[in-house]
């Protein structure tokens, strides 16, 4: 007998909604698959950017966030649509660094639809054995993937500096939440905001470990030299790096 994927997932479910929903699964015996592992949140808003990339970073081959549907939030905060902008931005995020975003799931669940989340933990945990283990499937080895999460995990606070001063919107369904975060305006404010900083956090983590010189982090990256040259010199005037003549390598400043 060949051996079969069995993907790991973590999920981060809303008290009030998704995890009774869950519960009501539970008690009503319906089937779904056992790969997922719950950790109960008071509200789906809270969860961090953070979480997601640690949880990923620890080895899950998905993550799932669920809560109350969008208007029903059971606080005045409505953290659902917190919720919503950052799994869109995580999502661009994992994309960016090479990790399939299917990874990343976001659904609603009442406490009365058990059903409904079984019929979900089965699709998406269908779906992950159609990607395949995280890092194998898309072409990345373990540490190369470490190393993307990590440089993404250090620019947290920024990303969530982004998200709020610019790309804080209401919408009241998730086709408007989709549309927006699919427009070519968003996809140059991620580049231009995010990309450039999340590059510059790369090459932070790798002259932390040794020095290095412009070819050799160009090689390692896979970025042309004129790239690397641009976020040296940015990191340069920041006074995050500096050139060691003796050396003729960047090292941190």
């Amino acid at each position: 007998m060949g051996y079969e994927f069995e993907p790991k997932i973590l999920g981060f479910l809303c008290n009030w909604c998704c995890y009774a929903g869950a519960d009501l699964a539970g008690v009503s015996r319906y089937q779904y698959p056992t790969n997922i592992r719950i950790i109960r949140v008071m509200c789906s808003g809270r969860v961090d950017l953070s979480f997601i990339l640690r949880a990923f970073s620890n080895g899950m081959d998905g993550v799932f966030v669920g809560g109350c549907w969008l208007g029903e939030c059971h606080y005045i905060t409505e953290g659902n649509h917190d919720a919503i902008s950052v799994v869109h931005l995580c999502k661009k995020l994992l994309g960016h660094i090479g990790v399939n975003p299917e990874r990343l799931r976001l659904e609603w669940v009442s406490a009365s639809q058990g059903i409904r989340f079984a019929e979900i933990m089965t699709d998406f945990t269908k779906k992950l054995k159609e990607i395949g283990p995280l890092g194998i499937s898309e072409g990345i080895d373990e540490k190369g993937l470490k190393f993307k999460l990590e440089a993404a995990k250090t620019l947290v606070p920024y990303i969530k500096l982004v998200e709020r001063e610019r790309l804080r919107v209401h919408f009241n369904t998730d086709e408007e939440y989709k549309e927006f975060f699919g427009r070519e305006e968003v996809d140059r404010l991620f580049r231009e905001l995010i990309a450039d900083k999340l590059a510059i956090s790369e090459i932070m983590l790798l002259l932390r470990e040794r020095p290095l010189s412009t070819g050799e982090i160009s090689e390692v990256l896979g970025l042309s030299s004129s790239q690397v040259s641009k976020y040296l010199n940015s990191s340069a005037r920041q006074g995050l790096i500096r050139f060691d003549e003796s050396q003729k390598r960047f090292v941190p400043a």
